[in-house]
């Protein structure tokens, strides 16, 4: 059976000192973007990291300072092909369905090898990406309220 898998984007702006990578990266628009991978109900989500390629969320690392944003083209090639070099040892990259929540330049060399991916915030500026993930949890976080308020009241 297929899984689902999202793939989230590093950020910049970290914690000073180690921590799990779902903790380390701590700017809106990371933590937006994996609460949101959270309300998507998973089977992985993983971090695409500029330093560490692909990165569970609990593995600790130190606070790190690179970006492909400023990387040349062959370089980030290079990293996109470790990245699927990763990917494929633990999914299925024919099967396996991939959400991608990250900008064009960590999608560009990865996505041609995945058969079924999705990028809901592709094209969106990083404001536009933060508005779509405060209207897709308040949408799940007033869904949840209506589901429970059902379950209490037996409806």
């Amino acid at each position: 059976m297929p899984k689902k898998i999202v793939l989230l984007s590093c950020v910049a702006t970290k914690l000073p000192k180690p921590a799990p990578a779902g903790k380390l990266y701590n700017s809106p628009l990371f933590k937006g973007s994996l609460e949101y991978a959270n309300s998507l109900d998973p089977d992985d989500i993983v971090i695409l990291s500029a330093k560490h390629y692909v990165l569970p969320l609990d593995q600790v690392i130190a606070p790190y300072d690179k970006t492909l944003l400023n990387m040349p083209s062959d370089e980030v090639k290079e990293w996109a092909e470790e990245v699927l070099r990763r990917l494929r040892k633990k999914y299925n990259l024919e099967e396996d369905e991939f959400i991608i929540l990250a900008g064009a330049k960590y999608r560009k060399y990865i996505t041609p090898e995945l058969k079924n991916w999705s990028s809901p915030v592709e094209g969106k500026r990083i404001g536009q990406q933060l508005q779509f993930y405060a209207q897709k949890l308040g949408k799940a976080i007033k869904e949840g309220f209506v589901k429970l308020v059902n379950l209490i009241f037996g409806r």
